[in-house]
């Protein structure tokens, strides 16, 4: 039933020959990727409006100044980030290079900061689309943690069903919401031209007075509004990251994509700015109706069909834009799991060649989140920004370090001591020199607005995401460390290449009654040739104990059967009680413990069975010296097995050995 289940929501599992059908090309890819920046635009200006509101008329007059500097603070980023795909196309993004150039430690925090990043957008992302249809549809509101949870379980199966399938799939919104959006300002050209643009529902809304807000508050209160604004450079490193996915070739793909990607996310995030300053827009602190659903009931009217069409787009790609998580999240997990970083799961592929369990885990993460902060938008989006532009900082860092270790390299890469002008032509010296101011630029840039954002959000909630960061790096660090030792551990000694026999070997049979499984797992025992052959059972009713007894000695088991008692009706703890007895008396031999399991043919007859030989092999393997070995009988086959029943029970009562004694011993515990 799971399988089909599975199967109807994920598909059939392709062969790993089949992972070159998956890479995308630039049209898919621009959806998969660039959803999240492209999507910041319809809730950036917002973020820039509400903080100003609070400086009054004067404030709100800086905000199409507070966008044109934050359009060219994408820019510069975009521009770095495209020199990150032609240095590293293997992925990665700001962990790799920080990894290659700043060493493990800022590699680690950029990793870190990208995961937390990832969860947040997400969250943030999807916590928008709601409140895009709550906008249209107020009656929805009270259902908002609701709604975002169905939709990040929708997300998590389509991208379970693979990047290109979920990609293909939610191109469409995305184009249709860049094609709307681009509508509503040609729409709103022409209306502002003939018959005038009205202004926006809360234009009329109060302000604070400026008195008393000026000097150092001011300039306070601007440099948060473009804090705040900076949320529209979210996800521009998502295809840093995920260059491996593209079509070759792949550098130049992702490069081109992130170009398109960067020219979108300026002109869209630019006209809204323009026409929420136009129109007079007032950002409420709970987000309903958003700044973009007010610019498009003036632009489109209310009631138009077109106003409802871009509402659903806004909505769509908001929600979509957790997409670029969906893609990015595992696959840096994937590579941080490779590097032993992160449990050794996250690196294994799903049945259709994405990185699954990253997937589960990561929609899992943003669900906590939602249901944690009850879907307020206004308090997700302070804990957003910290991560975004600490992997930036860390990434145009390590680009700077990267060009230059290039340029410091190349005189001995030709040998002969010559200098490093004698060992790059005047072309490529010229080019590594523009690389390396472009990433200089960023760094510089993304550097500050990091300091920024961090003095202007720690106080608002944003110490939150630090802290997290910080958990993750010391987790991250702690699995390495153990990852190692464990490496260190089983690694073999190269003076002793063949592995050191046991002295004595000692099988021990579990058994309850004298049925087929039990006979089958003495067979078994028998036929390995331990120095000792023993059996066990739990005496729990004294009844059952006398008739197991009774048939013991009438089939003449040629193995000795020892009763362990167990008052208090517990079958763990006794039983490891005698197994500790044994190996404390004999230090120097390995236990083979043969447990006889029922295996069923139907799920629910596992209902019908107690599972005590689950229970036994759980604890039995935490013990040392002991190995467990699991006899399976599979009920409802008849004798079909290695040998069969009839087979077992012939083997288990003949040929009996004269170095075994035959005979009950019986374990009382002492209290």
């Amino acid at each position: 039933m799971f399988d089909v289940v599975k199967r109807l929501l994920v598909g059939r599992p392709l062969r790993s020959a089949r992972l070159g059908e998956t890479l995308l090309p630039k049209r898919v890819a621009l959806a998969v990727f660039c959803s999240d920046p492209i999507s910041s635009v319809a809730y950036a200006t917002e973020q820039i409006v509400l903080v100003l509101a609070a400086g009054g008329l004067v404030a709100l007059r800086a905000a199409p100044w507070i966008g044109v500097v934050v359009a060219l603070l994408l820019v510069t980023v975009v521009a770095s980030y495209r020199q990150t795909c032609f240095a590293y196309p293997s992925g990665g993004g700001a962990y790799v290079v920080s990894r290659e150039n700043l060493g493990e430690g800022a590699a680690l925090a950029a990793a870190a900061a990208l995961l937390v990043d990832y969860v947040m957008t997400v969250a943030v992302s999807v916590t928008s689309g709601v409140v895009a249809v709550t906008s249209a549809f107020p009656v929805l509101s009270p259902h908002a943690v609701a709604i975002a949870i169905g939709l990040i379980v929708v997300l998590a199966l389509a991208n379970l069903r693979g990047t290109k399938e979920s990609g293909r799939a939610f191109a469409v919104p995305t184009y249709a919401f860049v094609g709307l959006t681009v509508l509503m300002f040609v729409w709103a050209g022409v209306k502002a031209l003939t018959v005038g643009l009205p202004p926006a529902s809360t234009a009329g809304l109060p302000v604070p007075q400026t008195t008393g807000i000026a000097g150092l508050a001011m300039l306070l209160l601007l440099v948060r509004g473009f804090a705040s604004g900076c949320t529209a450079l979210t996800g521009v490193e998502a295809i840093s990251n995920g260059v491996p996915s593209f079509e070759k070739p792949k550098a130049r793909n992702a490069a081109t994509t992130l170009t398109m990607m960067g020219l979108i996310a300026v002109v869209l995030f630019g006209g809204i700015t323009v026409l929420a300053v136009a129109l007079d827009a007032r950002a409420l602190p709970d987000g309903d109706p958003s700044v973009i659903s007010q610019i498009a009931v003036s632009v489109f009217g209310g009631g138009s069909p077109v106003f409802y069409l871009f509402q659903a787009s806004t909505a769509a790609i908001l929600v979509l834009a957790a997409n670029t998580a969906f893609n990015g999240f595992p696959g840096l997990a994937s590579i941080l799991a490779r590097d032993r970083y992160l449990p050794r799961q996250l690196h294994n592929r799903g049945d259709r060649l994405v990185f699954s369990n990253g997937i589960v885990l990561l929609a899992a993460a943003a669900a906590a989140l939602i249901i944690g902060f009850d879907a307020n938008i206004d308090r997700l989006i302070q804990l957003y920004i910290i991560g975004v532009f600490t992997s930036f900082t860390l990434s145009q860092i390590g680009m700077v370090r990267h060009w230059q270790r290039s340029l410091r390299g190349s005189g001995t890469a030709h040998g002969g001591g010559r200098s490093v002008s004698d060992g790059l032509g005047g072309a490529e010296r010229r080019a590594i020199r523009r690389s390396q101011a472009i990433n200089t630029t960023g760094a510089v840039f993304t550097a500050v607005v990091l300091v920024v954002v961090f003095a202007t959000k720690v106080t608002h909630g944003a110490w939150i995401a630090v802290v997290a960061m910080v958990v993750l790096f010391v987790a991250m660090r702690a699995t390495n460390r153990y990852y190692r030792r464990v490496t260190a551990e089983v690694t073999p000694d190269p003076d002793d290449p063949a592995v050191t026999l046991p002295s004595r070997v000692h099988a021990v049979v579990l058994v309850s009654r004298l049925h087929k499984p039990a006979l089958r797992a003495l067979a078994l025992a028998r036929a390995t040739r331990p120095d000792v052959v023993s059996a066990v059972t739990l005496n729990i009713d004294d009844q059952e104990t006398r008739q197991l007894r009774a048939d013991w000695e009438q089939r003449a088991v040629p193995v000795p059967l020892t009763v362990v008692e167990a008052p208090y009706r517990d079958l763990n703890g006794p039983l490891i009680t005698y197994v500790k007895q044994l190996r404390a008396a004999n230090p120097q031999t390995v236990f083979m413990v043969f447990i006889p399991e029922y295996v069923v043919t139907k799920w629910w007859q596992q209902l019908l069975h107690n599972q005590s030989a689950l229970r036994f092999k759980a604890r039995l393997l935490f013990t040392p010296g002991v190995v467990v070995v699991d006899v399976p009988y599979h009920l409802g086959v008849g004798d079909q097995g290695w040998l069969g029943a009839r087979r077992d029970a012939v083997m288990a009562t003949s040929a009996v050995d004269p170095d075994l004694d035959i005979g009950v011993t019986e374990i009382r515990p002492v209290r």
